[in-house]
């Protein structure tokens, strides 16, 4: 254990930082995996309603994303990526739907 006084007090704060980094991640991924649910439940049964779940769904994750970002949690490029990842599983499944019909 440190023994300084500023070596404890950076102690704190990261461990501070630690549980916010750890909060805004978990966040994130149970967005994320909401969101997926929400995909999957669409594609085998579309309906408006569920339609606009994912939409909600996406809004969310969406938001949670660039909180995180702009809170120095994740990295921008890392955001970008998680983004252009849950509309690119969007898109596939909607093609996927499309061309089924």
């Amino acid at each position: 254990m440190a023994n300084i006084k500023s070596a404890i007090k950076r102690v704190q704060i990261t461990e501070r930082n630690r549980l916010r980094n750890k909060s805004y991640k978990s966040a994130v991924k149970t967005l994320t995996k909401r969101y997926l649910t929400a995909i999957a439940d669409h594609a085998a049964n579309p309906t408006p309603e569920s339609l606009v779940e994912v939409q909600q769904r996406l809004s969310a994750a969406y938001s949670k994303i660039d909180k995180a970002v702009k809170r120095g949690v994740l990295h921008r490029n890392n955001g970008a990526r998680k983004k252009s990842r849950l509309m690119k599983a969007l898109k596939r499944q909607t093609a996927s739907a499309s061309a089924e019909s």
